[in-house]
């Protein structure tokens, strides 16, 4: 499992990465920090996010920006600060994040006459400023997307999976009548579901939160949920119908078509780059990251291999560089390094596909293609291409590498994916970390309270129908399926 990050005053230099297998916390801590994603920073639970590690920040932000605005959404931004006074008039809002939020209670030499929260989640300042906004029903719907940072006083810390402060997107969108509300909250969760499995590469199982594992002051939350290699789920995006419970609280209203005073239905919907944790896991290799190439920073880097005093290779990698530069997110590498260290550290950053130029392949024509995919010496790894048909070459083989890591990320959650037969073995596969057990389930909070005690695991979300008769955590009647694991 991943350990807590101790607060260090310096990133610690990581000489080798362990192998991934013999112990994941290690394995996952030394691939963040030697592939130059994040540094420690001296503010405890918080982290740089390094050029790299931002370029993958970027890739996911612009994939889901692209849906948000082809669904008809709009950015906007709001205050990091929020008024004590504000937060506090959604009572069941504050509790659920009382323990999380960071206050500041002084302003240069003065002391505040009302402390304000830095944002935890934002529900409380848009809503605020929806019931500015919306008068009439010609105001509805509002569809607003906000890209920020956030902060939650967590005790644990781990870079991308949980920090202090964390970068995501929080959408926010209210509505004239219930059924609008809640398409927009399906139509959400299947947009995270797209970006998650077609672009991140990561499969994830869909479905509702239990009463005990949803948003504070929703009245339904959705999920997607991954499965990390240490049989642990990641709830990698989640979106809430939240009623018209924050309308209520905020004095949300507007004249109805009956010109009848309502409260409008609101929504809210989120993903962090958490995703980002969740695709180091799930596709590093011993060697470090494998990134889809539909993520990649850089999805091909060049690597000229001169001889002697000859620049015919350099030459020739600078017009290639050139040539693909508009289609293709790549990089040439002229640093002055051996070609193994090159290698290596193009090895460790995950780069989907290296071109390796060398002068004696291009007396014959030809160019070398490494898939970042496939381990070290293992067939189909190495391919010679004609300098005529590297582009062409370029197209399929990334395609073939997004493809072939989303495969064996499936691979990998059917194959930890277990309907155990008796309660026993259910607790058993629980407590060890099996992975996603998928039962018939009672929705009851009392038994799930006992399968937290028990095991440490909870559900992670719900479909219906039920496949079996009886709960298989307490045997009482099942009323929906659930997808039950340990999680992060």
């Amino acid at each position: 499992m991943i350990k807590d990050d101790e607060p260090l005053e310096k990133t610690p230099y990581v000489k080798e990465i362990p192998r991934k297998a013999d112990d994941l916390s290690e394995w996952y801590q030394a691939v963040c920090y030697k592939a130059e994603l994040v540094s420690l920073s001296p503010v405890r639970g918080c982290v740089v996010l390094r050029p790299y590690g931002y370029g993958l920040w970027e890739r996911l932000q612009a994939e889901l920006d692209q849906r948000f605005k082809a669904t008809g959404h709009e950015n906007a931004y709001f205050p990091l600060l929020i008024p004590e006074s504000l937060l506090a008039r959604e009572a069941e809002h504050v509790e659920g994040f009382a323990p999380e939020v960071a206050w500041v209670t002084q302003g240069g030499n003065e002391v505040l006459t009302e402390r304000l929260a830095i944002r935890p989640t934002s529900e409380v300042i848009i809503g605020t400023m929806y019931a500015e906004w919306v008068q009439s029903y010609r105001d509805l719907p509002i569809l607003i997307n906000q890209w920020a940072n956030v902060m939650r006083w967590e005790k644990r810390t781990r870079p991308f999976l949980r920090t202090l402060e964390f970068l995501w997107q929080e959408g926010h969108t209210a509505h004239e009548t219930q059924a609008e509300a809640a398409a927009e909250v399906a139509q959400m969760l299947d947009v995270y579901e797209e970006v998650a499995q077609d672009i991140v590469g990561v499969p994830v199982y869909k479905g509702e939160k239990s009463a005990g594992e949803r948003f504070a002051g929703a009245d339904h939350t959705y999920s997607i949920e991954a499965l990390m290699p240490d049989g642990k789920a990641l709830q990698a995006g989640t979106s809430h119908e939240l009623g018209q419970n924050f309308a209520r609280a905020y004095d949300i209203t507007f004249a109805g078509r009956d010109q009848l005073q309502q409260y409008v239905w609101t929504t809210s919907w989120g993903m962090s780059w958490r995703m980002l944790g969740a695709l180091i896991m799930v596709h590093g290799d011993d060697q470090g990251l494998r990134i889809p190439p539909k993520m990649a920073p850089v999805e091909v880097v060049i690597v000229p291999i001169a001889r002697g005093g000859s620049t015919l290779a350099s030459d020739f990698a600078k017009q290639l560089y050139a040539q693909l530069k508009p289609e293709f997110r790549v990089k040439l590498d002229e640093r002055d390094l051996r070609p193994g260290n090159k290698y290596a550290d193009w090895d460790l950053r995950g780069v989907p596909l290296r071109i390796v130029v060398g002068e004696r392949d291009l007396a014959e024509g030809k160019v070398t293609l490494v898939r970042r995919d496939f381990a070290p010496k293992t067939a189909g790894r190495e391919t010679f291409v004609a300098t005529g048909e590297i582009a062409p070459a370029i197209r399929e083989m990334l395609v073939a590498i997004q493809a072939n890591l989303y495969a064996q990320a499936c691979d990998f959650l059917r194959e930890h994916t277990f309907a155990p037969a008796t309660h026993d073995e259910f607790l058993a596969k629980a407590k060890s970390r099996a992975g996603m057990l998928d039962i018939p389930w009672c929705n009851r909070p009392a038994c799930e309270a006992a399968i937290k005690e028990q095991t440490s695991a909870t559900t992670r979300n719900l479909r219906t129908p039920a496949l079996g008769p009886i709960c298989l955590a307490c045997g009482e009647p099942a009323r929906v399926q659930a997808y039950v694991a340990q999680s992060y």
